[in-house]
């Protein structure tokens, strides 16, 4: 589960939460838009409602494989009856439903997917939830910008190390008055190398083994390793250059690239650029 963060929605701070990749939002912090002191007992009472029951059960049937219909009759009967009190932890334990979850301790509460969370604030407040439509998505939209700006930045230094690399390539490696064809196979060869030294695989290993997925294997690097890569893209250049054999090359900067990569992620300040 990740780390909280939060939006501040008409003067009310609202956690929000990643789990499975999923998004929630603390439905606690939004009832306290409506009842400061108590906001535990909103969120009783919003369950309390049929619709709710009724909204809360197909959520959960769509989105969860796991989900214990059985056990969410009863719930159903009972809604909207004046004996009925459901809490968010009850729910959860007895359905085994994840739309909900119920944190304790500090920064603890109630949250609900969004999905769930966005209808919580409607019966909350109209207007509550417009500012809280707005929040979100702007925060959403910053986070977005963010990941550009740093996946723009590595590929930007990958395409200006290449340009050395295979400018290195040309110098050392290419014969002259060879076909096109030729030259490419030499280019695809070298960025095998990379491949190698880095992740162990060569591109075709890599799309063999993702038929599932568009593009390579480059596409779906973690940030510690495109550093690296475009590390090693500069060191290999200085390596042809001095003549070495590609057998060299690659145990060389397999070593290199091991050695970089412990470095890098034990590295605050690259888990500080993640998060």
């Amino acid at each position: 589960m990740a780390k909280n963060k939060s939006i501040t929605v008409k003067g009310t701070e609202v956690l929000l939460l990643t789990k499975d990749n999923k998004e929630y939002i603390s439905i606690t912090d939004i009832a306290r838009y409506k009842n400061p002191d108590e906001p535990k007992d909103v969120v009783k009472n919003w369950m309390r409602s049929r619709n709710t029951i009724e909204f809360l059960g197909l959520w959960e049937k769509i989105h969860n494989p796991s989900f214990k219909g059985v056990e969410f009759d009863p719930f159903m009967y009972q809604a909207g009856s004046n004996s009925f009190v459901l809490s968010p932890s009850k729910w959860i334990d007895t359905t085994n439903a994840i739309g909900l979850i119920s944190k304790a301790g500090t920064g603890g509460g109630t949250f609900a997917h969004k999905d769930i969370a966005f209808e919580f604030a409607s019966w909350v407040s109209a207007e509550f939830k417009l500012y809280l439509l707005v929040e979100f998505q702007r925060l959403k939209e910053d986070e977005n910008d963010r990941l550009k700006l740093e996946w723009n930045l590595q590929r930007t230094l990958s395409k200006i190390n290449y340009r050395i690399h295979t400018d290195a390539i040309k110098e050392k490696l290419i014969p002259p008055t060879i076909t096109k064809a030729q030259s490419a196979i030499a280019y695809a060869s070298e960025a095998d190398l990379l491949n190698v030294a880095l992740f162990g695989i060569t591109a075709k290993q890599w799309r063999e083994a993702n038929l599932d997925k568009d593009g390579n294997i480059r596409d779906y690097a973690e940030l510690e390793q495109l550093v690296v890569l475009t590390n090693l893209e500069s060191i290999n250049s200085v390596l042809i250059r001095q003549q070495l054999s590609q057998t060299e090359r690659l145990l060389k900067l397999n070593e290199i690239a091991i050695t970089q990569m412990k470095s890098l992620l034990g590295n605050n300040n690259m888990k500080k650029l993640k998060n």
